[in-house]
């Protein structure tokens, strides 16, 4: 049985409120990546009240959720939501606002939880109607590395049963509440982390004969990357960063030299990225920053540490299974709400299972302009228009359920 779009959105309709109270609560009590404990004891009430089953104490605080409907081993589909917030103290003056000194949900993954939650009270309402496994996932610490989608992997949430689709949305702020976007193929980029210490030799600033300044080292590194991997423009006025075709970044956003006005110091910490979209690109490139490291100190006498800490791959969707959740877009919302989007060079750890399972990865709007709800993620005055809440749990359930037949 395909169900009617009006059959789904007025489920939607129906517990609209509880998502919001639901969202609103975990907002409200963020916790940092791999310590969801509370966040994930709230959402096993929920499915509770439900009557979902789960498991919990997945990689400690991740659960998976399971909905059998008709013939269980026929299809399993797997939907995913994330629950770490970041360490950001936030700003608005709600009446969810974070609780927790220094931790708020600014990237949506409260949004991301309750939205999920909703699309499995839909389907569990339904699950008599189609046929397969529906299991959802419930995931810690997408923010930090190694990315709790990884170890739940490692754990088996890929298995029993063996998961054919998955699908996940994220936040987008700068898309007007009521739209969605989708790119089939290569969408997001994989991101290394640049750990770097340059070591020269300390000592008073006055006495240049008898020091190497790092901090000089350190300088000369930037330049000769950013020689090597040049930013620009296009004609659209849009920002690119590629090499042979392939897009790249590689930025440092942090020096730490713990000098003073006349102190030289002995060492320097450079932090920064590194982003691509092809595996053998990116090996090379490990190698070319290296290479550039340790020339540059050695015309200025320094030496370098260097660890290129392995982060997340690439996010690909799987090209048929994005086009069929893009037509179901269009059917649910209207063509004039289903947008095309472009390359991004940020990260998400849904990219480890992008490269086990065919699967789609969308982006729900949830800006509002005339409400002035424009902050971007990962700034303290991030906030949605809530009404995004029911577009995306009517959304996922459509797509889901047709995906089921």
């Amino acid at each position: 049985m395909i169900h009617e779009i009006s059959e789904i959105k007025l489920l939607s309709k129906e517990i609209f409120n509880e998502i919001i109270s639901v969202r609103r609560h975990i907002h409200k009590h963020p916790e940092l990546s791999f310590k969801e404990y509370k966040t994930s004891e709230f959402i096993c009430s929920i499915l509770d009240k439900h009557k979902i089953t789960y498991t919990k104490n997945i990689v400690e605080t991740g659960i998976i959720a399971i909905i059998e409907g008709n013939n269980p081993t026929t299809k399993t589909i797997l939907l995913r939501a994330d629950l770490d917030a970041l360490p950001i103290e936030e700003e608005n003056n709600a009446d969810y606002k974070s609780i927790n000194l220094g931790i708020m949900h600014a990237c949506g993954h409260d949004v991301h939880s309750a939205s999920v939650l909703g699309t499995a009270m839909i389907l569990n309402k339904l699950k008599t109607t189609f046929n397969g496994t529906i299991k959802i996932m419930f995931q810690p610490g997408e923010e930090v590395l190694p990315g709790g989608a990884s170890l739940m992997i490692e754990a088996g949430v890929l298995q029993n049963p063996r998961v054919d689709l998955a699908i996940a949305q994220h936040v987008f702020p700068s898309m007007e509440v009521g739209k969605v976007g989708f790119r089939s193929g290569m969408y997001m980029a994989s991101t290394d982390e640049l750990h770097i210490t340059i070591n020269g030799k300390g000592g008073h600033a006055a006495m240049p004969a008898e020091y190497i300044n790092p901090l000089n080292a350190a300088s000369a590194i930037i330049q000769e990357i950013e020689k090597e991997f040049p930013f620009y423009f296009d004609e659209d006025g849009v920002s690119k960063n590629s090499h042979n075709h392939i897009p790249t970044v590689v930025a440092f956003g942090k020096i730490e030299g713990k000098g003073a006005t006349n102190i030289i110091p002995a060492s320097v910490y450079m932090g920064g990225t590194f982003r691509t979209m092809d595996e053998t690109w990116r090996a090379e490139v490990k190698e070319k920053i290296k290479s550039i490291i340790l020339s540059v100190c050695e015309k200025h006498k320094a030496t370098a540490d260097i660890n290129i800490e392995k982060g997340y791959p690439f996010l690909v969707n799987d090209i048929e299974l994005t086009a069929r959740c893009k037509a179901l877009a269009i059917d649910y919302l209207g063509k004039e709400n289903v947008e095309d989007l472009p390359l991004r060079m940020t990260a998400e750890d849904f990219s480890y299972i992008t490269q086990k399972v065919p699967s789609c990865f969308y982006r729900l709007g949830t800006g509002n302009k005339q409400k002035g709800i424009t902050y971007g993620v990962h700034t303290s005055t991030f906030d949605i228009d809530e009404k995004a809440l029911e577009i995306s749990t009517g959304l996922m359930a459509w797509m889901t359920i047709n995906e089921m037949q």
